[in-house]
């Protein structure tokens, strides 16, 4: 059960069939978050809205919205959709022997040109198999995802064992798919050495015009035979090309389904559906990056400036299994909805009372608290390098809190 307030309107946050609950101007205990307290230090004005209340197990959920219209998040680029081009290159054109050198060395030419698009129809079929491949295993993979979270919307138990194997076979499904997309690097380069030797061979044509002893017959087929070689040219830049943007999108989805998957163990543990990873927000837009904290002494002295902001959340550990992390998330979304490159404080808030001793225990749990939340947000998706962790001792404080500012 937990305890999370803000400092302006207030949401109730207690266990599984906790709810929230917003009291305007009081300091009742719950998890609280409000889009006005969102960003505290832009403008440093009260905001006021109107408020909307929904009924829920015996509390409601009331969110508070700033005057004036949100600042909309920049909208990332589209992504880049899996090529699909079938790559057959033109036919070789026939050509006789005129009984010279130069006539003999069109031949080669010719067989060898030949010879590099069999190469190329080879390397076009791996392709168009390994991305039939794809399309299965992103199907298999996102209707998994579909089935876990149809069954937390409608709700679930905490760590349900067949959510767990759904979930593992999702993986296994991501995993495959990561395969796939080594399948194409490995392609990739296959078409860089093909895409060599197709050089080569336009480099010798061209110079064969300048042998001697050669007839008009032999000038005729010699280009033809280098039109041909430079379509193929071409066309081997362009497969390298697609497949290019091919391992790039792959490996910009991997990256962010890995973080949807972590996100979505979080939720299976708690047995309720949060979302999206955080972390696929946060990259849409470039980030300050900021100092991380280091291993050996993660918390600074004290916090900076805490007192002149707003945060976003506090969290009251007053009670053992505080059940934080979906009014957490779904505050930080709404943080990063409005803003992709905010970064977060941390602070971890000990109580300044009673003797050294006690004040000395109860930092060190307050830490300790910090750093489940911060493991929670990592878990969301949020990159580290996005929070900056901190500490204080304050009097004003019943019970060890972690706050969570933005900056």
């Amino acid at each position: 059960m937990s305890r999370l307030i803000g400092v302006h309107p207030s949401i109730m946050y207690r266990t599984k069939s906790f709810a929230l609950v917003v009291c305007a101007g009081y300091a009742l205990a719950g998890c609280s978050f409000a889009a006005d307290a969102l960003w505290p230090s832009l403008d440093g004005k009260d905001p006021s809205g109107k408020k909307q209340q929904q009924a829920a197990a015996g509390s409601s959920i009331s969110v508070v919205a700033p005057v004036g219209a949100p600042v909309a998040a920049p909208a990332p680029p589209p992504p880049l959709s899996l090529g699909s081009t079938n790559f057959v290159p033109p036919q070789v054109t026939p050509g006789q022997s005129t009984g010279t050198f130069v006539g003999q060395k069109v031949g080669e030419l010719r067989s060898e040109l030949q010879r590099l698009q069999v190469g190329i129809r080879n390397q076009n079929a791996q392709l168009q198999t390994i991305r039939a491949q794809t399309v299965r295993n992103s199907l298999s993979y996102h209707g998994a995802i579909a089935s876990i979270n149809a069954r937390l919307q409608v709700g679930t138990t905490p760590g349900n064992p067949s959510l767990v194997n759904q979930w593992n076979a999702a993986q296994a499904l991501l995993a495959a798919i990561d395969n796939d997309v080594a399948q194409l690097n490995s392609l990739a380069n296959h078409v860089a050495g093909t895409s060599t030797l197709s050089s080569y061979v336009l480099e010798t044509t061209r110079a064969a015009y300048g042998l001697t002893g050669a007839v008009d017959e032999d000038h005729r087929q010699l280009a033809i035979l280098e039109d041909e070689v430079n379509r193929t040219v071409v066309l081997i830049d362009r497969l390298l090309n697609e497949l290019s943007e091919d391992v790039n999108r792959q490996t910009v989805y991997l990256g962010n389904e890995r973080g949807n998957l972590t996100t979505l163990s979080l939720a299976i543990k708690n047995g309720e559906l949060l979302g999206g990873s955080l972390g696929n927000r946060a990259f849409t837009s470039a980030a300050p990056m900021v100092s991380r904290p280091t291993a050996s002494s993660p918390f600074t002295s004290s916090a900076p400036a805490n007192s002149t902001r707003r945060p976003l959340v506090v969290i009251r550990f007053d009670r053992p299994n505080v059940a934080y992390e979906q009014a957490l998330y779904t505050a930080v979304n709404r943080a990063l909805e409005r803003r992709p490159s905010a970064t977060f404080d941390l602070v971890a808030v000990a109580p300044e009372r009673g003797s050294a001793a006690q004040v000395a225990v109860a930092s060190n749990t307050s830490k300790r608290n910090a750093e489940s939340v911060l493991r929670s947000l990592s878990d969301m998706g949020l990159p580290l390098q996005r929070v900056r962790l901190s500490a204080m001792t304050s009097g004003a404080a019943a019970t060890n809190e972690v706050h969570i500012y933005v900056r």
